[in-house]
């Protein structure tokens, strides 16, 4: 079976860029969609032209025997939302959202999803994060991912990298040689 297409995932394009906190009255949001709601919200909101990041990932499943490639989202249930008030309002209009979250710490939030972009776009094999503890911090001093911060761990004697989002103790990881990394 074909690879399902991956759909768009950051409404505009240069959303993640810097000086975009200076538009004024916007704010990020983090949307808790109603259950497998979060593509079908992010088309609506490309249709009402309200800017957001849904991260998506591709996964292979089996069925019947079948390989079966899609593009999921990374954090299941969630969506991150940049708008104003109306903005907001006009997203619970589609009736797709459980819940908006407030978020105190625009520029962590900002920073996490930046990172996440990142690691998403260096094409390697990710693994979902849940319920994150805090470890040694450190930054990737070589290759596609240099430049990102993020927690060290071992599993199975296999040294990781986990970029995280903290508002949603949640993040993803990757393999990595320790030669790459240096403390902060």
């Amino acid at each position: 079976m074909p690879v399902l297409s991956e759909e768009i995932s950051l409404f505009p394009e240069g959303l993640l860029e810097d000086g975009t906190l200076q538009e004024c009255g916007r704010r990020w949001w983090v949307v808790y969609t109603k259950a497998r709601q979060e593509k079908a919200l992010a088309r609506d909101l490309l249709a009402r032209e309200i800017p957001f990041y849904l991260p998506q990932v591709k996964k292979t499943s089996i069925y019947g025997g079948r390989r079966v490639k899609a593009w999921v989202p990374l954090f299941s249930g969630y969506l991150f939302l940049f708008g104003d008030d109306e903005e907001r309002i006009q997203s619970l209009t589609t009736n797709r959202i459980s819940r908006t979250l407030y978020v105190h710490d625009l520029d962590r939030l900002f920073t996490d999803l930046r990172q996440v972009r990142q690691l998403i776009a260096a094409d390697v094999p990710l693994t979902v994060e849940a319920r994150l503890d805090r470890g040694n911090r450190v930054r990737v001093r070589r290759g596609p991912l240099a430049g990102l911060e993020g927690t060290v761990l071992t599993r199975r004697g296999e040294t990781r990298l986990v970029v995280s989002v903290d508002f949603l103790q949640q993040g993803a990881s990757v393999e990595i040689e320790d030669f790459m990394l240096e403390p902060l």
